[in-house]
């Protein structure tokens, strides 16, 4: 688990690096302002399709039909029936993407908006066809992964990155003089990106065999199966996706009274992202399919271990970057954004936002790891009705706390949503899978828990030491203040997690040991 996991964190790591080095080129060319704000929300539409193909639905009801396919009937009718959900898709996705695209173009003809929903609607426009892209993107996706190819499927969001990186720095000065005609050059990269993402995956798959024809999805029981699973999917493993979309839609047009709040708060969101990604979602990934074949040989035994260990390591793991982030928040944002149209002001705005979303990480990836046991078994309807509910608490306690806490009401928001819907996951496995053995897991969590308060108390005093006796003027001394105290933090949390026998962390210094050669 460890080592397929760690071949997704690795090139994982580099996809989030490179889309935190594109942040801060966002921040440095647009800073929070609603320039800001409305290329956010534009893009957040399409990429949430990207969310919920790319990392949850179509994989999450693809790959347990696809090794069934391989395991029963052989690679040829494998094969065939990923031509026939590929095509099947592609159709489908280029109809809304068709539909959205006139739909927002008769509404921007026919009727009159405020300058920042203009910019946001016609910045939509552009960059819909993404979601076609991001569709062929997907299967491929899925394909590679149920053929045990973890590392290409990763690799492929950092051409995203390495793309709009080059539109900011490359084609946006060609697109005019102001910002608002500037940002157009992003929404064009997007498209470059998800023809990208696409054709990168394709050399690992004709290795591997497929080749694309065209097999009609009309009446194809292979099709009607994903879809009929993929559909409740789309709400049930995306929750926290559709969270943020939903919140920032409302952010955006309550922030129209000119302090923008929604820049903010997606700052925040792209830096919890960073250790979500890393090990949340690469853990996630890899037991899809080592789930999917456990329960398809009806090896539930195995199956509930398996389950077990992994929200093990992953507790362990994100409880420490969760304390990181709240205790080091500010220092973090003005290391990563604080440059050009980005100042101190936006620091303390993002800072604020990433406080209240800090505390939730490990419930948001969580999630996507108790959804994704619920998969494997073929489960669609159960998350997909914890998630509707979730999403109508989301909204509620939203509309409550944007008025008094701005952007710091949308994060808290989500986290006490995402609390609420780990609970009911957990519920509703354990009365699904009877016997579902979590026995230890509380301890771990518990113990996880107080390590991590005490490595965040000690992470909060050393920034606070650094700032009183070196500052932060300079990029190196804005270093220092985020990594020497997380460095001090992260070895009092690995040796007070060793001493209170957390399995995980002794799991993680054997193995370390043994890459270093030590006994």
């Amino acid at each position: 688990m460890l080592k397929s996991s760690g071949a997704m964190a690795a090139a994982t790591l580099l996809s989030r690096v490179l889309g935190m080095v594109r942040e801060m080129v966002y921040a440095n060319f647009m800073g929070d302002g609603m320039v800001a704000s409305a290329f956010q929300v534009a893009f957040q539409i399409p990429n949430l399709f990207r969310r919920l193909l790319g990392e949850g639905a179509l994989t999450a009801a693809f790959i347990p039909v696809f090794k069934e396919k391989e395991k029963t009937v052989g690679e040829a009718e494998m094969w065939r029936a990923a031509n026939a959900v590929m095509s099947g898709l592609m159709l489908v996705a280029a109809g809304v993407a068709s539909l959205a695209i006139g739909g927002i173009t008769v509404a921007l003809e026919a009727m009159q908006f405020g300058d920042e929903t203009r910019l946001m609607l016609q910045l939509l426009r552009v960059m819909f066809p993404y979601m076609v892209l991001v569709c062929l993107a997907a299967v491929c996706m899925g394909m590679l992964n149920a053929r045990g190819h973890f590392f290409i499927p990763a690799l492929s969001p950092v051409l995203l990155n390495l793309v709009m990186i080059a539109s900011v720095l490359f084609l946006a000065p060609l697109m005019g003089a102001t910002l608002a005609e500037q940002i157009f050059a992003l929404a064009l990269g997007v498209l470059v990106a998800g023809v990208a993402q696409a054709a990168f995956q394709l050399p690992t798959l004709f290795h591997d065999g497929f080749r694309f024809h065209w097999q009609p999805p009309w009446h194809d029981q292979t099709v009607r199966r994903v879809v009929k699973q993929m559909l409740p999917g789309i709400i049930g493993i995306a929750a926290f996706q559709i969270n943020v979309l939903l919140t920032q839609v409302l952010a955006f047009w309550y922030g129209t009274d000119g302090q923008p709040i929604v820049a903010s708060f997606n700052y925040a969101v792209r830096l919890m992202e960073l250790p979500q990604g890393l090990f949340g979602i690469s853990l996630a990934t890899f037991l899809l399919p080592a789930l999917s074949a456990l329960a398809t040989d009806k090896k539930f035994d195995q199956f509930r271990g398996t389950l077990r260990e992994g929200l093990g390591y992953l507790c362990f793991v994100n409880m420490f970057c969760a304390a990181a982030l709240l205790a080091l928040a500010s220092p973090m944002i003005r290391l990563l954004f604080e440059h050009g149209r980005f100042d101190d002001h936006s620091t303390d705005r993002a800072a604020f936002a990433l406080m209240f979303l800090a505390p939730g990480l490990v419930a948001f990836s969580v999630v996507n790891v108790l959804a994704r046991a619920f998969y494997a078994v073929g489960d669609t309807k159960t998350p997909m009705r914890i998630s509707v509910l979730c999403l109508a608490i989301n909204l509620l306690l939203a509309c409550g706390f944007i008025v008094p806490l701005r952007q710091g009401g949308l994060a808290l928001a989500n986290t006490l949503t995402s609390l609420v819907n780990v609970w009911l996951l957990t519920f509703a496995l354990r009365k699904k899978l009877k016997k579902l053995d979590f026995h230890g897991l509380p301890g771990i969590v518990l113990n996880c828990l107080g390590a991590a308060i005490v490595a965040g108390v000690i992470a909060w005093l050393g920034a606070d030491q650094w700032s009183r006796h070196f500052g932060h003027a300079t990029v190196w001394m804005r270093i220092g203040e985020v990594f020497a105290p997380m460095t001090l933090a992260g070895v009092a949390y690995v040796g007070l997690s060793a001493a209170l026998k957390v399995e995980a962390a002794l799991g993680l210094i054997v193995l370390v040991r043994r890459k270093l050669g030590g006994s």
